[in-house]
C-alpha cells in the first residue's frame, strides 16, 4: 500500500462516488451504477476487503473471475465499466493507486454474447437434486443445493443459519441478521424472516444436520452453524461459492457435455478454476433460477419478493429470467 493513499472503506468509497456521480447522469444510469457497484461491495465483503487502499491488479482479476460465472460476457463488460469509472475517481481522491482502473480487464465477447444472464435451469436443478437424492442423501452438497433451490436465498443467508434456526414443527428455517455475532444479511434486519421449505425439503436439512460426516461446530459466540467446514468453522461466502459451483458441474451428476475428462479438465482437480467449466453455475445463478422458477410456477411476484428478500424493482430488472412467452403463460393461467 502506498504511503500517499488515505484509508477508505469500500462502503464509504461507493457512497462518495455515487454522490459525486449522480448530478451529471440520468436517473437510469445512476441506478445501473448503484446496482453494479453493489455487486462489487458484495465481493469486497466476501473477500474481507475493508480498505480500498489494499486493492491490486490480482484482486481485480479475482473479482472478474468471481463475477463472470453469474452473468453473460456482455453484461460483465457493462458492470466492469462502472467499477472502472469508480476506480479512476478513487485514484483522484487518493483511495487507490493511479492506473489501477486500467488493470481491470473485461474478457473478450464471444459470438452469442447477447444471450440472457446465466441462471440455473429447472431441468438441471432437478437432475442434480435427483442425483444427490439417490447417491448422497443428506450430504452437505445435497442440503445446500436443496436449500438454495427451494428458497432462492443468498449465500450470506445460508451461511448464517444455525442448527437452532431449523423449525421442525413448521418445516421452516429462520433467517436472522446477527452482525454482532459474526453473520449478516445483505438487507440487514429487514431481511429477518421465516422461510417455509415443506416436509420433503426440510427432511434433507435434518438428514444433513444428523449426518456423521458433518463436523459439529460451536463458534466463538456459542452458536452452532448448520453448514460447517472440515476445519471446524462456519464457511465463508467464497467457500459456499466453490461448493455449489463444483456440485453443479454436469460431470458431478452425469456425463460431461463438453467431451472432457476430470483428469484433463481445467475446471476439476485441486488447482482447478471452477468457473472454467462452460456449464458452471454459481450460487447467484441458482438464486436467479429459483426466482424465475417460482414465478413460472405461478407464485406471485409479491410472495417471491418477500420470500427471497428482494424488492420488486430489483426482481424484475435483475432476477426475472423468464421469456416473454413464459410470462404470457403465467398471465394466461390467471385469466383462465
Amino acid at each position: 500500500m502506498s504511503d500517499d493513499l488515505q484509508p477508505l472503506s469500500p462502503d464509504e468509497g461507493v457512497s462518495r462516488f455515487l454522490r459525486h456521480h449522480r448530478p451529471g447522469v440520468r436517473e437510469s444510469s445512476y441506478r445501473n451504477a448503484k446496482h453494479r457497484l453493489s455487486v462489487f461491495l458484495e465481493w469486497c465483503d466476501e473477500r474481507d476487503v475493508d480498505n480500498l487502499n489494499d486493492l491490486d491488479g490480482r484482486q481485480l482479476s479475482d473479482f472478474v473471475d468471481w463475477r463472470r460465472v453469474d452473468v453473460a460476457p456482455i453484461t460483465l463488460q457493462k458492470q466492469l465499466s462502472s467499477v472502472r469509472q469508480a476506480l479512476r475517481w478513487w485514484a483522484d481522491i487518493e483511495a487507490v493507486t493511479d492506473g489501477l482502473a486500467e488493470k481491470l480487464h473485461a474478457p473478450e465477447l464471444p459470438d452469442g454474447a447477447e444471450s440472457k444472464d446465466v441462471f440455473l435451469a429447472p431441468d438441471r436443478a432437478k437432475m442434480a437434486l435427483e442425483y444427490f437424492d439417490r447417491h448422497h442423501y443428506g450430504s452437505r452438497d445435497h442440503a445446500l443445493l436443496a436449500l438454495l433451490w427451494r428458497t432462492g436465498m443468498r449465500r450470506s443467508a445460508a451461511r448464517s443459519i444455525d442448527v437452532d434456526d431449523l423449525e421442525p414443527d413448521q418445516h421452516a428455517v429462520r433467517v436472522e441478521h446477527r452482525i454482532d455475532e459474526g453473520t449478516k444479511l445483505k438487507n440487514g434486519e429487514s431481511g429477518n424472516r421465516w422461510v417455509y421449505l415443506g416436509p420433503k425439503w426440510f427432511a434433507v436439512l435434518e438428514a444433513y444436520r444428523d449426518n456423521p460426516d458433518r463436523t459439529e461446530v460451536v463458534d466463538e459466540y456459542g452458536r452452532e452453524p448448520l453448514f460447517t467446514t472440515r476445519l471446524g468453522t462456519r464457511p465463508q461466502g467464497d467457500t459456499i461459492y466453490k461448493w455449489v459451483t463444483r456440485a453443479l458441474h454436469p460431470c458431478t451428476y452425469g456425463e460431461c457435455p463438453h467431451d472432457r475428462t476430470p483428469s484433463s479438465c481445467e475446471a476439476r482437480g485441486q488447482s482447478a478454476s471452477l468457473s472454467k467449466c462452460p456449464s458452471a453455475r454459481s450460487p447467484h445463478a441458482v438464486r436467479r433460477g429459483a426466482i424465475t422458477h417460482h414465478l413460472n410456477q405461478d407464485t406471485t411476484p409479491e410472495v417471491v419478493s418477500e420470500r427471497m428478500d428482494v424488492s420488486l424493482e430489483v426482481l424484475y430488472e435483475h432476477y426475472d429470467a423468464r421469456t416473454e412467452r413464459e410470462k404470457m403463460e403465467v398471465r394466461k393461467k390467471n385469466l383462465s
